[in-house]
């Protein structure tokens, strides 16, 4: 079986980690197609492995521990993408987290007049699509990707050290 490099990996999910990122704030800020509630969460988990993969370069001696949390943030990614999917597909109620604008109830005038004047995206709504794949789709395929290949890299690290 193929040797996986966990130096190769970790720079890879790293550069998928900018590149998830910058291409997510291009199509939001260039080509304007606001994002939902669940694509702006979705961000996070390849922020959190920019943040760790640094982190490992600076405490090497925890790497093993860096890898299995980006496994864990990446089967979160996941699973979060896998609901924003069964919501855009109709197989799943959009929930409170697609509402979530503002965590009060109480409202000035000039907060509702805002409010209705800014283009609220719904989480089933999908603004912008690569080959017929939302970009959610395509983060489901990613993070299963980073998921199954750092696991390989965490299963086999005591024999590779």
């Amino acid at each position: 079986m193929v040797e996986i490099n966990k130096t190769i990996t970790l720079k890879l999910i790293f550069l998928i980690s900018i590149i998830a990122l910058s291409s997510a704030f291009f199509i939001e800020y260039v080509l304007g197609h606001q994002p939902c509630n669940l694509c702006v969460v979705e961000r996070i988990p390849y922020l959190l492995s920019l943040i760790i993969i640094i982190l490992n370069y600076k405490f090497i001696n925890l790497e093993k521990y860096f890898i299995l949390t980006l496994i864990l943030i990446f089967l979160a990614a996941t699973i979060l993408s896998l609901y924003h999917l069964g919501i855009e597909q109709g197989f799943i109620e959009e929930s409170l987290v697609c509402d979530l604008k503002n965590g009060s109830n109480l409202l000035s005038k000039e907060e509702i007049l805002r409010q209705l004047q800014e283009k609220n995206v719904s989480c089933k709504d999908v603004t912008f699509k690569i080959l017929g794949l939302s970009l959610t789709s395509y983060n489901i395929i990613i993070s299963i990707l980073i998921v199954y290949f750092t696991t390989r890299v965490y299963l086999s690290y005591d024999n590779n050290k």
